[in-house]
């Protein structure tokens, strides 16, 4: 093992401009794909603040006692899919309304009785914020007996759904086709470090060596070079990210496990790259 991490680290001593191409290559290649992840964790992260304000408004009929309603607000928060229930008084609809639609100033000013009824908002806990499970949940509060109306957006509710389903969609594909993209570039740059120690090879398999004792050191220069492209491509892609928060918009970066998890594809990506080069001009273990 130690001749083996010895011969890697060889190589970019013996080839230190290809080495440093191939790094810098598979960074931009990454950072690319960084770059796309990091939209997709701003967009996710947007879409789901969005989902937060999914909620289910059941409009109580007039006269309706305030302990059936705390017994109500109980039942309903026993659902697995509510994550929490307000109780609006007539009162306290009247006076959001007057802060809400200012325009409508003069037509509160003229009310002589209240016209808005007292109101449950239940507010759906996280996995249960689609379409489905908000139909539910109104179905479900439809029963109540002094149940006025049940209000939820239904469309609105759907189209968000769609979103979701589109950008996870279109997510998966576009990180599919930069992920291969990178393995292309990265087994390009090894394929030029195979075939420039081309000769060097042909001499050790004279004196004996095994496919596997040569194929190792190519490996690990592979899995090195991916290493140090993430950290290339970390690097770019949080300059990108302070470029837009200061410029445009308060955007989200990778936490620790994600970067992590990004150098791990890094080191994968330059591995198998370096594989599918090797194995093309070595015959296989």
């Amino acid at each position: 093992m130690r001749l083996t991490l010895r011969e890697a680290l060889l190589s970019f001593r013996r080839a230190p401009l290809l080495s440093g191409l191939a790094v810098t290559t598979i960074g931009f290649a990454l950072f690319v794909l960084g770059l796309f992840s990091l939209v997709a964790l701003n967009l996710r992260q947007a879409l789901s603040g969005v989902a937060e304000r999914v909620e289910v408004v059941m409009y109580l009929q007039r006269g309706t006692p305030v302990d059936v309603v705390t017994v109500a607000i109980g039942d309903i928060q026993a659902f697995p899919e509510v994550e929490g229930v307000t109780y609006v008084t007539e009162e306290q609809a009247l006076e959001r309304a007057r802060s809400e639609l200012v325009e409508f100033q003069g037509v509160f000013a003229d009310l002589t009785d209240n016209p808005l009824p007292a109101s449950l908002e239940i507010r759906l806990a996280q996995g249960y914020r689609d379409a489905e499970h908000v139909a539910t949940v109104a179905d479900r509060l439809t029963g109540f007996r002094f149940a006025e109306d049940v209000r939820y957006g239904g469309d609105w509710v759907e189209k968000l759904d769609r979103l979701r389903d589109i950008a996870a969609a279109v997510g998966f594909v576009i990180g599919i086709a930069f992920a291969a993209a990178a393995v292309i570039i990265i087994g390009t740059t090894i394929r030029m470090t195979v075939l420039a120690r081309n000769r060097e090879i042909h001499i050790m398999r004279l004196v004996g060596a095994t496919d596997g004792f040569i194929r190792r050191p190519f490996l690990l220069d592979g899995a090195i070079k991916g290493v140090l492209g993430g950290l290339l491509a970390i690097a770019l892609d949080y300059a990108a990210y302070l470029a837009v928060s200061r410029s445009l918009f308060t955007a989200t970066f990778f936490s620790a496990g994600q970067m992590l998890l990004f150098l791990l594809i890094g080191t994968v990506l330059g591995f198998v790259a370096s594989a599918t080069s090797v194995n093309r001009h070595l015959p296989p273990l």
